[in-house]
């Protein structure tokens, strides 16, 4: 089986936990107003690959991984290439290599159940704390991605929740209470990561030839941040 990936990140520290190879694949259903990848939204775009072929990549790596680190699927959206990804995250569990999986949680079907079987950890991006948000700004009800956090409670899969702070879209308090409701509710979440909002993709945007449509808002200021966080102890 072959599947279509956008790039590779041989020694990632910021996709799960430890050290972690990180294979960004590519093509993405959902068209995020902050997505800082618009690169990897085409489905016919990037290299094809063989399961093989990654898991001889990620192997040659296996001495930096530690006790926590590991192969971590990115996107675009891995949930697009479920049986893909699957077989990746088989063949690695065949190597002893723990599996991570980075996604938004818009696809839940036997492909996806499946693959989750083969999932060590989840990182699911909770991007905002409504519906009106939801379908505003990513072009996705929110009941989707939260059926998904339903499953991984359900299966009892280790999940990170991750959002990124956007100023003036979703950094009140609101939000914030909104998504500490959502982690209480959930069992399997052990981990929440508040992210700044970043523009440093705008090049990428410029280069394709199409607007970045959060472009006009502020970054977020470290400080606000960190203020955020404290809410949701």
């Amino acid at each position: 089986m072959t599947g279509r990936v956008h790039s590779f990140q041989s020694l990632g520290t910021v996709d799960g936990p430890g050290v972690r190879f990180v294979v960004f694949f590519q093509g993405c259903n959902l068209r995020c107003k902050c997505c800082h990848n618009p690169d990897t939204w085409s489905p016919s775009g990037g290299n094809a690959y063989s399961a093989q072929e990654i898991v001889s990549r990620v192997k040659r790596f296996r001495s930096y991984f530690g006790r926590e680190g590991g192969i971590t699927l990115s996107g675009g959206e891995p949930l697009l290439q479920a049986e893909f990804a699957r077989e990746i995250f088989t063949l690695c569990h065949a190597e002893g290599i723990h599996t991570c999986l980075d996604t938004s949680g818009s696809i839940l079907n036997d492909a996806v159940r499946a693959l989750l079987a083969e999932t060590d950890r989840v990182l699911l991006d909770i991007k905002y704390t409504s519906d009106e948000a939801y379908r505003e700004n990513v072009r996705c009800p929110m009941e989707t991605p939260m059926a998904f956090l339903d499953h991984l409670d359900a299966q009892k899969i280790p999940t990170t929740i991750r959002q990124v702070i956007i100023p003036t879209v979703n950094d009140d308090e609101e939000n914030i209470l909104a998504l500490r409701d959502i982690v209480r509710l959930h069992s399997c979440v052990d981990k929440v990561e508040l992210l700044p909002f970043r523009k440093i993709c705008t090049t990428k945007y410029e280069n394709m030839g199409i607007p970045f449509p959060f472009g006009h808002l502020p970054e977020a200021k470290r400080e606000d941040v960190e203020r955020l966080k404290a809410l949701l102890n």
